[in-house]
């Protein structure tokens, strides 16, 4: 069974080396961009050519976006694909940051193409740095659970890992819906600039939803509905 890894801050992070580490008995192929596309949506290229640079026998940097090298690797790299896992991004992807996040695209581009996928975040606790080996643990105890059946049509995870300390107990998998809050907007205006000032981890939160039980410790589980 092939699985295809790819992400939105291209094919030199650790992040998606830890979510390689977290499939130890899976045939995975990388096909990630050629460089850090952070929160680039949903964009695809839109005629132009797209460069493919085969690193090593199953990995390629694509020079487009996340939903590019979804597309590059269901279409012709990769037709017998069986899963597109998109990560693990470095910082969260939960409530409103799923319509901006390339991360997600890269997924929700898999489901429109008919092939299951789960989308893999870590949130980032007062700029700390994450624990790459932490994270590759908790992504295999979620993708172990996930992996066990598909998604219905139309439907993919979107999985957020929570910042743990050293001596925080393992957390729980919580299958909860996406906060509907938007992200801070507390902003100041300095020489006729704008600048965003809120705060990511004081976010509005709906109880119960991904934000919440993310931030609180746990890791959540979000049904993403696209019909």
């Amino acid at each position: 069974m092939t699985l295809v890894l790819t992400n939105d801050d291209g094919i030199d992070a650790p992040g998606i080396r830890a979510l390689q580490a977290a499939l130890p008995e899976q045939v995975t192929a990388i096909v990630a961009p050629d460089r850090p596309l952070s929160g680039c949506s949903h964009q695809l290229n839109r005629g132009g050519a797209i460069a493919i640079d085969q690193r090593q026998a199953t990995e390629h940097a694509i020079a487009g976006t996340p939903a590019d090298c979804t597309r590059v690797a269901v279409s012709y790299l990769y037709p017998d694909v069986q899963w597109v896992l998109s990560g693990i991004n470095a910082g969260g992807n939960m409530g409103a940051d799923i319509h901006v996040s390339g991360t997600v695209a890269a997924v929700r581009e898999a489901t429109l193409l008919r092939v299951p996928g789960i989308a893999i975040s870590h949130y980032i606790h007062n700029r700390q740095p994450i624990d790459w080996s932490v994270a590759t643990r908790l992504a295999n105890k979620v993708l172990h659970q996930l992996m066990q059946s598909k998604p219905a049509p139309g439907q993919f995870w979107n999985v957020n890992l929570p910042h743990l300390q050293a001596d925080d107990p393992d957390p729980d998998i919580v299958m909860c819906p996406t906060c509907t809050q938007p992200l801070p907007t507390e902003f100041k205006v300095e020489d006729g600039q704008f600048h965003y000032t809120g705060r990511y981890g004081d976010r509005a939160r709906d109880p119960g939803a991904d934000v919440d039980v993310c931030l609180s410790g746990n890791i959540s589980v979000a049904e993403i509905r696209l019909w």
